[in-house]
């Protein structure tokens, strides 16, 4: 049986002004000072990483940067390959909105996890479930023109949970309370019609 396989990374951590509001999916910048500190992670991922392999990134510009600083610490520079569907949870009016200021705007209960319900969508915006949805499209797509390889998936905490909950047939809610965290690698497997979860946060001290 072909087996495909995912190695799906959030993006670098982002500059400090961004992660005082929700962004969402504004498009905000690195923090140049974590790409200096965390190289020795970098230089880990470009070993990690399968060869020869597909990559593919959300539109935002913090995860082509980020696959950029991987190439950089030594892993071969590749096309990179842009799927609108992956970029992160469109959060409408609320985007740049601060953490505080957002309580008062929720019409369901927080998660215990996160700022919000899964449930909730933002005017002008998408919920966690609707992410869910266009992830896993993107997710069946590349199981069939990529069966048998590897592919590579720099991405967003919403869509890796999107991912999450696409191959274990959890919901919204309930994949809120993985926690996915910078530069951590999420590897799923495609085996015929069949996910498997390998590792979630993967990092230089996890065993492979």
């Amino acid at each position: 049986m072909d087996v495909t396989r995912f190695f799906l990374l959030r993006h670098a951590l982002v500059e400090p002004s961004a992660r005082a509001v929700l962004y969402g999916s504004m498009d905000v910048a690195l923090c140049d000072a974590a790409l200096r500190e965390e190289a020795a992670l970098y230089r880990w991922l470009a070993a990690r990483l399968p060869q020869p392999a597909r990559w593919v990134t959300s539109p935002l510009s913090r995860t082509r940067a980020t696959a950029a600083a991987i190439f950089a610490a030594g892993y071969p520079e590749q096309v990179l390959d842009t799927e609108e569907d992956l970029q992160e949870q469109h959060l409408g009016e609320w985007q740049g909105v601060t953490h505080e200021a957002l309580v008062e705007r929720l019409r369901h209960p927080a998660h215990p996890f996160w700022p919000h319900g899964a449930e909730e969508r933002p005017p002008g915006g998408e919920s966690l479930d609707d992410v869910r949805v266009r992830v896993g499209r993107v997710l069946e797509g590349l199981s069939q023109t990529c069966r048998g390889g590897d592919v590579v998936v720099v991405a967003h905490g919403g869509s890796i949970r999107g991912a999450l909950a696409h191959a274990l047939g959890l919901s919204a809610h309930q994949v809120l309370s993985f926690s996915i965290r910078n530069l951590g690698l999420t590897r799923l497997e495609r085996h015929g019609t069949d996910w498997r979860v390998v590792a979630v946060n993967e990092e230089p001290w996890t065993p492979a």
